[in-house]
């Protein structure tokens, strides 16, 4: 079994990265002379996912126009929110309700993603269907943070994710989820960690590590010192 199709959150407001964001969306800045979002593209074309959805809010007639231009070679529609942001597990849920598919790889293109990513994700996905889980995410030790402000999101031990005071995994930014569980929720505004929180308590939420050197967008000094690495 594989996953057939991506999901990228490109809706965000960006205010972490004012003033670069005032006018550009998040996903349209540039490092090497390339979007974020292209990367993001790229790593998800290498993957062999057939479709792509990518919903917008802010700006998101520049991402259109881009999308548009590029002539990316895979199929690609844009979600628009509409009047209001629905937050990481409002978009998600808003964009997996145009598929008739099950199982979505979600990215966020703030992560720099790059071919060394590949060979993970593939061994991701692998292990998502070998195992017949529902959610699996992907999680790096904060030691290969860029940033080194970065706080821990998780605990990882056995592949299971679970936090307590001392966390010391930072989660990237791609994850796999299963369509049932967003069964009891409709779209409105909601943070995907809500459903993490649920399964954390149940013992169920999945991590898989990666050993890559982890570059993020954190913030506008972030960005700047990425410019100049």
């Amino acid at each position: 079994m594989k996953i057939n199709t991506a999901l990228i959150l490109c809706a965000g407001l960006g205010k972490r990265l004012h003033p670069l964001t005032l006018t550009t969306p998040k996903p349209l800045l540039e490092l090497d002379s390339m979007t974020i979002l292209e990367r993001c593209i790229n790593v998800i074309i290498r993957s062999d996912v057939q479709k792509i959805f990518l919903n917008t809010f802010y700006l998101g007639d520049q991402i259109f126009e881009f999308i548009k231009n590029k002539k990316f070679p895979i199929d690609i529609q844009i979600v628009e929110e509409g009047k209001e942001i629905l937050n990481t597990g409002g978009g998600i849920l808003n964009m997996i309700e145009n598929s008739k598919e099950n199982n979505f790889i979600i990215f966020n293109p703030d992560t720099l993603w790059n071919k060394y990513y590949f060979d993970e994700i593939s061994k991701m996905q692998d292990f998502y269907f070998s195992k017949e889980l529902d959610n699996i995410l992907f999680v790096v030790n904060k030691k290969l943070s860029f940033d080194k402000n970065l706080k821990g999101d998780f605990n990882l031990k056995n592949n299971i994710l679970k936090k307590n005071d001392n966390n010391e995994f930072i989660y990237i930014g791609c994850q796999i989820l299963n369509r049932s569980l967003f069964k009891k929720y409709k779209v409105h505004n909601f943070s995907i960690s809500e459903i993490w929180n649920e399964l954390i308590k149940m013992n169920k939420l999945n991590g898989f590590e990666s050993f890559n050197k982890f570059y993020h967008l954190t913030n506008f000094e972030t960005f700047k010192k990425l410019e100049d690495f």
